[in-house]
């Protein structure tokens, strides 16, 4: 029995690197692919914004406007290689993750596009699980068990951190904090078509 072996993730790009390539106007292609909320806040000038969900679902779409290099942007990484590993499977050349994401990029002291200042999904699910875990254990004082559910929260979190997934993100990027407008997918390939 033979099996096609999964593609091998792309190198990360350094922010050093994609930051001289913006500078010498050989900017490859930029998606970043967190909330519509954390890319209002800070994104490298000139990207798209394709939310990881919005990525997933209209991926065919993507594919037949993304025929050259790519670079996938989020907070730190971890959804740019979800979103890497998606178009990889839909047989995407040529994409590479922005090491570090925003967080190394603005640290290497490269520009960034400022809007409203919003908490990024990361800082929202350490207060959530904390508050969860805080609350219900005060209340365990008092109500036998209910220190329980903070230990779920643990387990949780334990499984977000070995699967490279987190539930609880999922959940509150549903919140209209976090949703904001959803980028239309047709003003992005019309976008990424202007470009060509």
């Amino acid at each position: 029995m033979s099996t096609t072996p999964a593609p091998a993730p792309a190198p990360a790009l350094t922010p050093a690197v994609l930051h001289r390539l913006v500078q010498e106007g050989r900017a490859p292609r930029l998606l970043d692919v967190r909330t519509p909320a954390e890319f209002r806040t800070a994104h490298v000038p000139g990207s798209y914004n394709v939310p990881l969900a919005t990525l997933r679902e209209h991926r065919a779409e993507l594919l037949t406007h993304l025929d050259e290099d790519v670079v996938l942007v989020c907070r730190s990484g971890a959804r740019a290689s979800q979103a890497e590993k998606a178009l990889a499977e839909g047989g995407l050349p040529n994409l590479r993750v922005l090491e570090g994401g925003i967080v190394a990029w603005e640290a290497v002291g490269a520009p960034v596009t400022r809007g409203p200042e919003r908490w990024d999904m990361e800082r929202q699910v350490r207060l959530v699980a904390g508050s969860i875990v805080l609350a219900t254990g005060v209340v365990g004082v008092f109500v036998p068990g209910a220190h329980l559910i903070g230990t779920a929260i643990g387990a949780g979190l334990t499984y977000a951190a070995v699967s490279n997934s987190c539930a609880m993100g999922v959940l509150l990027s549903k919140l209209p904090y976090n949703r904001g407008p959803r980028p239309d997918i047709r003003t992005v390939i019309a976008g990424l078509r202007s470009t060509s």
